[in-house]
């Protein structure tokens, strides 16, 4: 069951042809994956402050149609591979009708914030993250 979220399109996020930027469908993923580690209890300054950061190696998106200004979206947000060294989400954005605007996908490392080398993460955050994901391969809700 993918984490959902929704995010109501502001003004700013258009272009000159009146529909949202590209580049904002990409920061959207990012409100959907913050969503989701929030869900199991995971909090990007908790990996912060125990030195730990997630940056993406990999990013990409389909697009399928537009969303205009005042547009309420709803960010579906799925883990779809994991290991001690990296997490690999999908994303789909759809709008209140229903009908697929994004799908894409990011993946993410974790690296030790002073040095910038990957790393694995300890049990504290590993557990959790696994434990979704088997939640997810079998239908289940992945809140804690």
């Amino acid at each position: 069951m993918p984490v959902e979220v929704t995010h109501r399109v502001n003004f700013y996020d258009t272009d000159a042809m009146a529909v949202v930027h590209h580049a904002n469908y990409i920061r959207w993923f990012e409100i959907g994956r913050v969503a989701y580690l929030r869900r199991i209890g995971i909090t990007l300054g908790a990996l912060m402050e125990a030195g730990y950061v997630f940056p993406i190696t990999k990013v990409g998106a389909e697009y399928h149609a537009p969303a205009h200004f005042d547009d309420e979206l709803v960010i579906e947000t799925t883990a779809t591979a994991l290991t001690k060294a990296k997490m690999v989400f999908s994303y789909r954005i759809l709008n209140q009708a229903g009908t697929l605007l994004v799908s894409g996908f990011s993946e993410n490392v974790f690296t030790h914030r002073d040095t910038g080398h990957i790393t694995r993460l300890p049990k504290e955050f590993y557990v959790p993250m696994e434990a979704a994901m088997t939640a997810e391969k079998e239908g289940r809700d992945i809140g804690i």
